[in-house]
């Protein structure tokens, strides 16, 4: 790849950004854009107005984030298409609320990288559920509450190709050390607060026993489903809990995933044996064949 990358910053000042996007008239823009003024719901502002631009750019479209970040709207369409995904509500719409399994976690719609999350998002009482979606939302906007899936976690990133996506390696986190008590979750210490438990005994694995095989089959298909489902471009990742009876379930699909060298997408990359350049190689590759 023979380019010269500038870095633009992007606010809501959306006026701003068209100016300088023009004035740079880039050949080629690589979306790294994750909130805007902090706000993960603006998220699919970025692509617009590459559209708008009419200039190619890497990942997926804009509707696609915007559906992928909005977990009740993404949600949905899992529901339609068949695909599983733990029963939920929303803090607006409560109707479905009698019927949800306990215990239940409770998520920020419209946020990413697990902001929000923390043990005290988990609830199993109902009788305590109002005041810790109460609080969450005051904190952290609307909110989805969802059944919790008491299992095993995994995630399938999945990269485009000439022929169509590829599912990389699948990886399964580990809670080492955890308490019985403690919730086996991904919260955000665990991704972000290097010096916290959570973090230190949260482990990627890539490594599986053949009794596991028809299982990570079945992950995979469900993930690609999902890249179809959602019309996804570039790269994007999957992430499943399987209950105790095997089961799986779709938590959330992430187009445009944290593809820093430490994360867990070039992780798997690595593990498919690609390297840092080819990934970006691809995901760019992707985009221009749309364009």
């Amino acid at each position: 790849m023979r380019h010269s990358p500038i870095a633009i910053a992007m606010s809501l000042d959306l006026h701003s950004a068209m100016q300088q996007l023009t004035s740079e008239n880039p050949h080629f823009v690589f979306n790294l854009v994750e909130s805007l003024n902090g706000m993960g719901r603006f998220i699919h502002f970025a692509p617009a107005v590459l559209d708008q631009l009419n200039l190619p750019y890497s990942g997926s479209s804009t509707h696609a984030l915007y559906i992928t970040t909005n977990k009740v709207e993404s949600k949905k369409q899992l529901k339609s298409a068949g695909i599983p995904t733990p029963p939920w509500f929303s803090s607006e719409s409560r109707e479905e609320r009698r019927h949800l399994p306990l215990p239940c976690i409770i998520k920020p719609i419209w946020e990413d990288a697990s902001v929000g999350i923390d043990e005290n998002s988990l609830v199993y009482q109902k009788d305590q559920l109002d005041d810790v979606l109460r609080e969450k939302t005051i904190h952290h906007g609307e909110c989805l509450v969802e059944s919790y899936i008491n299992g095993r976690e995994f995630n399938l990133s999945l990269l485009a190709g000439a022929d169509g996506p590829d599912v990389l390696p699948p990886a399964e986190m580990l809670f080492r050390h955890f308490p019985e008590n403690k919730p086996h979750i991904v919260d955000y210490r665990a991704k972000w607060d290097e010096e916290s438990f959570e973090y230190k005994n949260t482990i990627r694995t890539f490594d599986f026993p053949k009794s596991d095989l028809a299982l990570l089959e079945q992950l995979r298909e469900l993930a690609l489903r999902c890249w179809f489902l959602f019309a996804l471009r570039g790269y994007a990742r999957v992430d499943f809990r399987v209950d105790k009876s095997g089961r799986p379930w779709v938590l959330e699909v992430n187009a445009n995933p944290c593809i820093s060298p430490d994360s867990g997408f070039v992780a798997a990359s690595e593990k498919a044996g690609l390297t840092y350049g080819q990934v970006i190689e691809r995901i760019m590759n992707d985009s221009m064949r749309v364009t």
